[in-house]
């Protein structure tokens, strides 16, 4: 007990420093009040929406305009001209697009799956409805009506996030219309008679470069893109309807095989018939709170997983999760290290999720009791996975407060319980907005685990790092600690980092993807952009990073030192060239210096129906 004391109080000093720091911060992060404002056209009857727009209530609408670019120059006029309708009713949002194109013949189009379609043209918008900038809806549609669709949090997509909406698109002489239909009930607001969302509006044109604009005059100098989103006022009479969603399902099935392989005339021997039942039900009483559950899913439509390669591979892969219940406010649990992992929740026989946003905070709590869990046990130079036939019972709770604009603090507490072994994890992470262009981030967590003692299923000795532990299921008791911080400048043409980040040798998290422990890390790195803005030549980076790590008993483990040279050249054609001009590492035991290599990784997409990439490395590995 004495070891997780002592780090209780270190963690507990450090938390001080962190809040002390920020109070001495005189800068905020600027929202300011933006320029562009719009007003939305107020219509009673709803309508199916056509690619044409030919429907008469679009033309009471005044239109917008998106006339600046914002890749790969923040400082240009936008190539072509958009032109952007807004309506709603009570029950709708209807975004009209119209892209004018002087060679409608290049127009990049293609048929593909959703979410799949990001290097053809395409228009949409960036929606936050709290107008926070911690989280956002991102649609957007192709020109032929296929949707894209993610959420926003912060500088991360989560393109895995899919939503219920309506999508049209055409090609013609001048270019290409794009209607869009959004459902209220869709979307998290406010509870309020009169909305203020924040809104982008986007078109993305792949020619000889891939050019970016949007309606409101975005900087690349600012590192919040949601902060200089334009608004969208003065939306009235928004019907939050309380919506339920029930989803059952039923089967039966026979196994049956042939009484003789060697004899096909032999006959088909048929098993016993069994069947089951399950189903899941949703349930949204307001617009800000949702309840799910469900009971014996069956996932079996549930797209398959791409296949990774790990035959050269000593830690554990990490898979998306693509199973609904599970990816509904996914992005809401997500902490800066991956405490949790809903993967580890293999085949639930019945899970249940809260979860509610506000302007100021979100909070959301899953349980679930799971059948066959699987387990990740960190080490040093690899990890372990163990398919086991346990059930368990686990919950999350995460809660995250925003302070500003670009600033929150967040807790996150998870519990995994078998029958006589539990892992239990607590953890506190933020992103602070010191000064104009500077961040502070990090997060601390600390871990309690009892092992199953079955043998029979893990019975491994590797020990962990110099303590008195090891990873076979022996019903061990032990704590771990996580420690990480980062500070960065995020600016358009310089940018930095530097931070720190610490695993002990006995953290775990069962519930979460952490498959590497036992190592104190330092890493540093360094960029600095450019904008020719030239026909050959639209923008590129220079950069340099280094990482210098250490196991727990203060032996170096590795170093390195990365050279990067990135450029987007004509003919959407991307060059970069990397080099390692250090690069040491201790691997089980042996010491292996001078492994230089050098990379280079070419993309080039110069028509419609042609896109080539190639990619060269050569040098030193470990095996």
């Amino acid at each position: 007990m004495m070891q997780f004391s002592t780090a209780a109080r270190k963690m507990a000093a450090f938390i001080f420093f962190i809040t002390f720091t920020y109070s001495l911060s005189l800068a905020q992060g600027a929202t300011g009040d933006p320029a562009n404002r719009l007003q939305p056209t107020r219509i009673q009857d709803d309508f199916d929406i056509s690619a044409d727009l030919s429907n008469p209530a679009w033309q009471r609408a005044t239109p917008v305009y998106i006339k600046h670019e914002i890749q790969p120059s923040d400082e240009v006029p936008a190539k072509v001209q958009t032109k952007v309708w807004v309506l709603y009713s009570n029950n709708n949002l209807y975004v009209g697009f119209e892209s004018d194109d002087p060679n409608p013949e290049k127009i990049r189009a293609s048929i593909a799956d959703r979410d799949n379609s990001f290097r053809d043209d395409f228009v949409g918008l960036i929606l936050d409805p709290f107008k926070n900038n911690q989280h956002a809806y991102e649609l957007f549609v192709t020109p032929l009506g296929i949707q894209m669709d993610g959420m926003r949090s912060g500088d991360n997509e989560d393109m895995s996030f899919d939503m219920l909406w309506y999508s049209e698109g055409e090609i013609n002489d001048t270019g290409y219309t794009v209607a869009m239909k959004i459902p209220f009930k869709s979307l998290n607001f406010p509870q309020q008679d009169i909305q203020d969302w924040s809104i982008q509006f986007l078109r993305v044109y792949p020619r000889n470069s891939r050019y970016q604009m949007a309606w409101t005059n975005v900087s690349l100098d600012n590192p919040c893109l949601m902060c200089q989103n334009g608004r969208l006022v003065d939306l009235r009479g928004l019907e939050s309807e309380k919506t339920v969603e029930l989803l059952p399902y039923a089967m039966a099935f026979q196994n049956s095989a042939i009484n003789n392989s060697k004899d096909p005339s032999s006959g088909l021997g048929h098993g016993p018939l069994d069947g089951r039942i399950g189903g899941s039900i949703s349930y949204a009483p307001t617009s800000t709170t949702s309840l799910d559950a469900v009971i014996n899913p069956d996932f079996s439509q549930v797209e398959t997983d791409a296949a990774q390669i790990g035959v050269n591979e000593t830690f554990a892969l990490f898979y998306p999760e693509k199973r609904p219940f599970f990816l509904r406010e996914a992005d809401l649990f997500r902490t800066q290290e991956d405490l949790f992992y809903s993967r580890t929740i293999n085949h639930p026989l019945a899970a249940g999720k809260f979860t509610q946003k506000s302007a100021n905070y979100s909070l959301a709590f899953l349980t679930a009791y799971d059948r066959e869990s699987p387990f990740i046990i960190p080490g040093k130079y690899g990890s372990s996975q163990v398919r086991s036939e346990v059930n368990s019972y686990s919950n999350i709770l995460r809660g995250r407060y925003s302070i500003d604009d670009e600033s929150y603090i967040g807790g996150l507490i998870t519990t995994r319980n078998q029958e006589s072994a539990s892992n239990y994890v607590g953890s506190v992470d933020w992103r602070l907005l010191l000064a104009s262009h500077y961040y502070f981030n990090g997060q601390l967590g600390l871990s309690s685990t009892t092992e199953l003692n079955d043998l029979e299923l893990y019975d491994n000795p590797r020990a962990f790092g110099n303590s008195s532990y090891d990873a076979a299921f022996n019903g061990e008791q032990y704590n771990g600690t996580l420690i990480s911080g980062e500070f960065e400048r995020q600016a358009k043409y310089y940018n930095f980092s530097f931070g720190y980040s610490s695993y002990s040798p006995t953290f775990q998290s069962q519930t979460g993807f952490v498959n590497r422990t036992d190592r104190r890390q330092f890493e540093a790195s360094q960029s600095l952009s450019y904008y020719p803005n030239e026909q050959w030549l639209s923008r590129g980076s220079v950069s340099v990073n280094g990482t210098w790590r250490y196991d727990f008993a203060g032996q170096f483990q590795e170093r390195f030192l990365f050279l990067r040279s990135n450029n987007n050249l004509a003919g959407q054609t991307q060059v970069s060239v990397s080099y390692l001009p250090l690069n040491d590492e201790r691997f089980r035991g042996e010491y292996f210096t001078n492994m230089r290599r050098v990379m280079i990784d070419v993309n080039t997409r110069p028509l419609d129906a042609l896109s080539l990439s190639g990619y060269i490395d050569f040098g030193k590995y470990v095996n």
